[in-house]
């Protein structure tokens, strides 16, 4: 096992010695989500000196940054005499994130370089552009280098295009920053977006996940399965009724339809209440893909896999790349990696799992889903 954490200061300068006396270490990876981590360390007054708010958590993996950033809860404390609680000088557990985290704290604003009391009713629309110019335009706009000084993460840039993505548009009004570039994300051909440390910067990047259906199996027979669930379901939607803004003369509707899949099942119509007065841009096609993405999905996978020699998460795949899992009846499955989980004490080593499959296949609580859900309306609502 070779891990090492450092505290890093947001300007990234590491505080102190490596934090080599810990006890327990969590650390989760997520597609296109932040990610969540704990550490508990012996609280040595050198380790609590740089448990300081601001600073950041970095998790160093055979030699490669794991995971990184802000400390959510930078000190929780336990010690106690005889018995009660934790021997001197005690125990301290730290909660972080990583770097997705600030991003994730913003709205997309209307009009990005005005104040917020110069904000106007309309909403801001990037047409005709890829899935990776427009996630990167709305990064900038609202927390990178082109967002208004106050706004501004620091440290934090937008790292090299890498030309991915197919045409799509976005219209949006005070939405989540990040649930607005997941959508974008999917509709723009399957987009990956991450956060990236350097020796200075903090890089935004967007990335096209790798096909690694060939050579990044799981099976039980290959001895990197551990569990798998796997249901087959008829689809909850096949055909999007979509209809423009009712301020709009005449009224806009548009039908975006899975034709395979309502022939292969059969037909289900779904009413959305689109945001845009026409489809002159696609904004009322890419809301009726994102209605079909999200409910016509009839094969549900969710796994948990282990690394091995000849496969191991965040070296041989990534988060985002479609991969195979062989299941016990016989029938192969390829989806994408959700994401990776790291668990370490330093006793017993280190233990890597893994969660593949459909959108579905998610360790979150359903009431967490459920709030997701109503700020994405919310959020369009207030698009209108």
């Amino acid at each position: 096992m070779a891990i090492q954490l450092l505290v890093t200061d947001p300007a990234l300068r590491v505080q102190g010695d490596p934090l080599a006396d810990w006890l327990a270490l969590d650390a989760t990876v997520r597609f296109n989500e932040p990610g969540t981590g704990s550490v508990e360390l012996v609280a040595h007054p050198h380790v609590m000196a740089q448990l300081q708010p601001g600073n950041r958590l970095v998790v160093i993996r055979d030699k490669q940054i794991w995971m990184a950033g802000p400390m959510e809860i930078p000190q929780d404390f336990s010690w106690g005499i005889g018995g009660e609680g934790e021997a001197p000088p005690g125990k301290v557990t730290v909660n972080f994130s990583d770097d997705l985290a600030r991003p994730a704290g913003y709205l997309t604003w209307p009009a990005p370089a005005s104040s917020w009391s110069a904000q106007p009713d309309t909403a801001r629309q990037i047409t005709s552009a890829s899935g990776e110019t427009i996630i990167r335009t709305l990064v900038n706009e609202n927390c990178g280098p082109g967002a208004l000084a106050a706004r501004r993460i620091p440290n934090f840039a937008l790292g090299p295009a890498a030309a991915v993505g197919t045409t799509t548009s976005v219209n949006t009004r005070l939405e989540g920053l990040l649930a607005t570039c997941r959508r974008v994300a999917i509709d723009g051909g399957g987009l990956g977006f991450r956060t990236r440390q350097t020796s200075s910067q903090i890089l935004f990047e967007v990335y096209e996940p790798a096909d690694l259906t060939a050579t990044a199996r799981f099976s039980a027979g290959l001895g990197n399965l551990r569990a798998v669930t796997y249901r087959q379901s008829a689809p909850t939607v096949t055909h999007a009724l979509v209809t423009g803004s009712d301020q709009a003369v005449p009224r806009a509707y548009v039908e975006v339809a899975d034709a395979g899949a309502a022939e292969a099942w059969w037909r289900v119509e779904q009413l959305v209440d689109g945001t845009a007065d026409s489809d002159a841009t696609g904004e009322l096609t890419q809301e009726g893909r994102q209605a079909l993405a999200e409910g016509a999905a009839p094969v549900e996978l969710a796994t948990v896999t282990v690394d091995t020699e000849d496969l191991k998460a965040g070296h041989d795949f990534r988060l985002g790349d479609r991969v195979t899992v062989a299941l016990p009846t016989g029938v192969e499955v390829a989806d994408l990696v959700r994401s990776m989980h790291l668990q370490a004490t330093p006793g017993v080593g280190e233990h890597v799992t893994s969660l593949i499959g459909s959108p579905e296949a998610t360790t979150d609580p359903q009431i967490v889903r459920v709030v997701r859900e109503l700020g994405r309306r919310l959020g369009r609502i207030e698009a209108r």
